[in-house]
């Protein structure tokens, strides 16, 4: 509608411009013409009128007095006007009320209307604070190093005036603007200046911007060149100028210019450029950064001319010291002083964990607050444990290159809080086969890892650590035919006790015991204990004791935390402190949230059972990366079907590790990879040694529901009144081949 009205407007002032030169034009050439046609007219008349007369008064008449001749001329001269005037008097008349009428338009009625249309069009200046400002999402690790910046294409983030310095905002309004605090919103001097320079060079080389154009440029208008908009920058810089202080244009002026790529205001400008907040900015680096306005990308250090931003600085420096705002021993100080510029512009440390947390973000906050909204984020992560869990990964996977391994993953949580210490997704996220992809949060199939939930659930329905299960040859008939478990080691051990059994991680026993206890039993509890990707109304065989059932790697971090908290069960949450751009705290870790699943003895029988050393000895001997000397550390081992799939998780009550080995492309291992052995056990023992160097060894304490016995040549434990069941003989070991391994 205003642009409708705009063009109405100016159509009409053309019209009326035209139609004013037209008439005149036509007026003066009727004027020509009359003229001309009665001079003719007169001339033939005056002639034949004298021929009538007598000729003997010629002489007379040339003889007449020279006075009285020229008074009769002057006579007829002005006769001569009048007639003429009365003939053109109508015509002027009209004319004169067209023009009138055509300017009184013009002025008061088409100008004013184009003056409202061209008023009406342009933003308010309170724009300027009301408008939301897009800020940079920031997110840091555990102890406030800088992650990832977060942001939709403006890298930003908001200060006050005070923690600018002070030498920052005179060399600014040096080369920018040294009238600042004295012009109204534009500096017709400046325009003068620059007009004459741009035409001198035959091009646009300045345009003469005040600080408060600039800021209106940037900020509301497009960067278009043209007279309309350089019209519109200074109605409103003068607009401005009316409703804000100068100290709070120039305020908003720092937060809002380019600074060059995606930095955008001068925080996120000494951040890029130095590595360091504005506050802390020298004469020399604040010179810097004052000249790089005019033309980011011409003096830009990262720029096709890296050196260029010195002769800047210096025209800088020099203004200054004209101004009197530095002495000239400050100045050639501050060009003697070698810049270090930070060569790690986008910093994207722990990229795994960091995309991690923003999908969690985004999830929680949507994607417009996470990219725009200037949210600092403080994680749980340890980057410094971080960087060396990535470099045991990548070494540990290399390293194992013989066994067709391509990838590894692990991360490291408290269970007590949930937070994740490190995080690391694959070996190496730059990898163009699929490095980027985040087998922590990837489903994968769990293999034997997964049984300590199915014996959580046996322990809390009747068995005990020493209930004895029968390891021997038995088939389950499906829908599909017959299913026959096979043990890892291809044998079968006779009876055996649960605790023997889960250590050396016997495949059969697992599988009756499920039998026993039911399927829907171990789903729910896997379920409640952390497993988020099963289906508790899932149709899932008795095979899923055995990891046929997907998994993520951060679920069983969650399990193994449960487990190591007795029982109660802890989300994983990479979240310490979320606060918005203005300080206030949208989320923090004040209180944690958990939930008791299982008994605290069935933890505990549990986690005695998987840092029982001895009792693994007979699969995986006395000393396998499972054992972590000087430590008592539950972990369990899990490996798919031809060996896709290769894990170790452990806990202890500190730390939860996990981690898993394999193909991006499920492609199977070599057969030759040992679990327990080889693969990921070797990268949990190095991460679980890391973490408990220097620690004092640290047990789980017992329980009240507990009570532990002399029994099967150990102190067995058993949850209290369950003890008088257990059938404490001494076992001795007997194992025969399988025939019919599948």
């Amino acid at each position: 509608m205003h642009l409708l009205f705009y063009l109405i407007s100016w159509l009409g002032l053309f019209l009326i411009t035209v139609a004013d030169v037209v008439f005149a034009v036509i007026s003066v050439l009727l004027l020509i013409i009359s003229t001309f046609f009665k001079t003719i007219k007169r001339i033939p008349t005056q002639i034949v009128s004298s021929g009538k007369r007598n000729y003997s008064r010629v002489g007379s008449l040339l003889k007449s007095n020279k006075r009285s001749s020229h008074v009769s001329s002057k006579k007829k001269t002005h006769s001569t006007k009048r007639k003429r005037y009365q003939t053109l008097s109508p015509i002027l008349t009209k004319l004169r009320y067209f023009f009138i009428g055509s300017l009184f338009s013009a002025f008061f009625i088409f100008l004013p209307l184009i003056v409202y249309v061209f008023l009406q069009d342009l933003p308010h200046p309170n724009e300027l604070v009301t408008r939301q400002i897009p800020q940079t999402t920031k997110i840091y690790d555990r102890h406030g190093t800088l992650l990832y910046e977060l942001y939709a294409s403006q890298n930003r983030t908001l200060v006050p005036l005070s923690s600018v310095p002070k030498t920052l905002q005179q060399a600014t309004l040096a080369i920018e603007d040294k009238n600042f605090y004295k012009h109204p919103g534009f500096d017709i001097s400046s325009i003068i200046r620059a007009l004459k320079e741009d035409h001198e060079a035959g091009q646009i080389l300045q345009g003469g911007s005040t600080i408060t154009q600039q800021l209106i440029k940037s900020s509301m208008l497009t960067p278009e060149q043209s007279i309309t908009r350089k019209a519109k920058e200074i109605v409103l810089a003068f607009w401005a100028e009316r409703t804000y202080s100068k100290d709070q244009i120039l305020e908003m002026y720092f937060n809002q210019v380019p600074y060059g790529g995606t930095a955008w205001g001068i925080e996120a400008a000494s951040e890029t450029y130095f590595d360091k907040s504005v506050k802390e900015l020298d004469l020399a680096q604040s010179a810097f950064l004052a000249g790089l306005t005019s033309s980011p990308t011409t003096y830009s250090p990262y720029g096709q001319n890296p050196n260029l931003w010195k002769k800047r600085q210096k025209e800088v420096l020099s203004r200054m010291v004209a101004l009197k705002f530095i002495t000239d021993k400050q100045a050639k100080d501050a060009e003697k002083e070698q810049l270090e510029f930070s060569r790690n512009q986008d910093a994207f440390k722990a990229p795994h964990f960091v995309n991690y947390v923003k999908d969690y973000l985004v999830k929680k906050y949507g994607i417009a607050m996470v990219e725009k909204g200037g949210l600092q984020v403080t994680t749980s992560l340890d980057l410094s444990l971080q960087n060396k869990v990535q470099d045991i990964v990548r070494d540990e996977v290399n390293r194992d290159a013989y066994l067709n391994l391509t990838n590894g993953a692990a991360v490291v949580s408290d269970p007590k809080n949930g937070d994740i210490l490190a995080m690391v997704g694959s070996k190496d996220f730059n990898d163009p086969n699929g490095g980027n992809v985040n087998v922590t949060t990837s489903l994968r199939q769990p293999g034997s890892s997964i049984k300590p939930v199915t014996y959580s659930a046996a322990l809390s329905n009747g068995f005990t650590a020493a209930s004895v299960l029968d390891d021997s040859p038995i088939s389950y008939p499906t829908g599909s035919g017959t299913y026959s478990p096979v043990n890892y080691d291809g044998k079968f051990h006779g009876k055996v006790s649960l605790r023997l059994s889960l250590a050396n991680s016997f495949n059969i026993p697992a599988v009756k015991t499920l039998q026993a206890v039911g399927i829907p039993t171990m789903v729910h509890l896997a379920r409640d204990m952390g497993v988020k990707s099963w289906d508790p109304d899932g149709d899932y065989g008795l095979s899923i004791t055995l990891g046929a059932a997907e998994v993520t790697m951060l679920d069983m971090v969650t399990v193994n935390g449960t487990l190591a908290n007795g029982g109660k069960r802890v989300d994983i949450n990479p979240i310490l402190k979320i606060t918005n751009f203005k300080g206030e705290i949208l989320d923090d870790k004040r209180t944690i949230s958990s939930r008791q699943i299982l008994q605290p003895g069935v933890a505990y029988i549990i986690s005695s059972i998987l840092s029982d050393n001895p009792a693994r000895s007979m699969e995986f001997g006395p000393n396998s990366p499972l054992n972590v000397v000087g430590h008592t550390v539950s972990v369990k081992t899990g490996t798919t079907d031809n060996k896709r799939d290769n894990w170790t998780n452990g806990y202890t009550p500190e730390y939860v590790v996990s981690v898993w080995v394999g193909n991006n492309d499920n492609s199977p291992m070599s057969q030759a990879l040992a679990s327990g052995i080889t693969g990921a056990a070797p990268i949990w023992n190095r991460i679980m040694t890391l973490l408990l160097t220097n620690k004092a060894d640290t047990k789980m304490p017992i329980p009240n529901d507990i009570v532990g016995i002399p029994c099967n040549g150990r102190i067995e434990y058993f949850l209290k009144g369950t003890e008088s069941s257990a059938n404490c003989r001494q076992f001795f070991f007997t194992t025969t081949p399988q025939t019919n391994r599948r």
